[in-house]
């Protein structure tokens, strides 16, 4: 069994109603972890969820909090609330660093997963922002500067280049259509294990002590609709390969 913290995956949206002269603002709270914990619990994970607004405020930021868990998973939510601590971003004052303590963290042996997403990598008009941190010579991949995002409204399907490694679970290639991801590019030693469209979809990587893996679409809607996150069984033994590989 490993310890898993999953920061993000969960949002805010407001919506206006006009009727005539009159309108009004509906709000509503949304999670998205919920195929990927339900996935990693089956397997006999310990899954602690982090939702994008505590992130801020609750993120680990030493080593000693980090190493509570095995693997951190970072999904949707950008370099910024990681980094901006509401000390730093609403009082000026200087916090701690907590995307070089992960860093730190990862290089002493731990194993972080990066989920891709609007907020993820670099992400949509660049607000991801992971590409001027520190955690990017962690990934076992390149961001882009520019917005990454490949938008496949018709679908398309995996191609898996790697079926032995066990960081896919033993899932070959019927998997079924996602509808996106975020293009990046592979480092030199990087084994990509899946690519999508060409790019790497499931890419794994070593970081001094630690290792490090991302898969570029999304563990929920809307890049994974669900017959590929509620109804497919692979998709709990590639999410599951990768946390145990990270994991050792």
């Amino acid at each position: 069994m490993s310890r898993v913290l999953i920061a993000g995956e969960s949002w805010v949206t407001q919506s206006t109603h006009i009727k005539g002269v009159d309108s009004f603002t509906v709000s509503s709270y949304v999670v998205g972890v919920e195929p990927l914990r339900r996935a990693l619990e089956g397997r006999g994970h310990q899954v602690v969820h982090l939702p994008a607004h505590l992130v801020p405020a609750e993120f680990p930021e030493d080593a000693q909090t980090l190493g509570e868990y095995d693997v951190v998973v970072l999904s949707d939510i950008g370099a910024n609330s990681i980094q901006l601590a509401p000390q730093v971003f609403e009082q000026a004052t200087p916090g701690r660093d907590r995307l070089a303590a992960l860093r730190g963290w990862v290089e002493n042996g731990g194993g972080l997963l990066m989920v891709g997403g609007y907020l993820s990598f670099t992400g949509f008009e660049a607000k991801g922002a992971y590409r001027n941190t520190v955690l990017h010579d962690v990934l076992p991949v390149e961001l882009l500067p520019e917005d990454d995002r490949v938008e496949l409204p018709a679908g398309a399907h995996a191609s898996v280049t790697d079926a032995a490694h066990p960081a896919l679970g033993g899932v070959g290639n019927d998997w079924p259509a996602l509808l996106g991801y975020n293009r990046v590019r592979p480092r030199p030693g990087t084994e990509v294990l899946a690519t999508i469209d060409a790019d790497p979809l499931v890419a794994v990587g070593t970081f001094g002590s630690g290792r490090s893996a991302v898969f570029t679409s999304d563990c929920s809607p809307h890049w994974a609709p669900t017959p590929f996150c509620e109804d497919w069984d692979g998709y709990a033994r590639v999410f599951g390969g990768l946390i145990e590989w990270l994991a050792r």
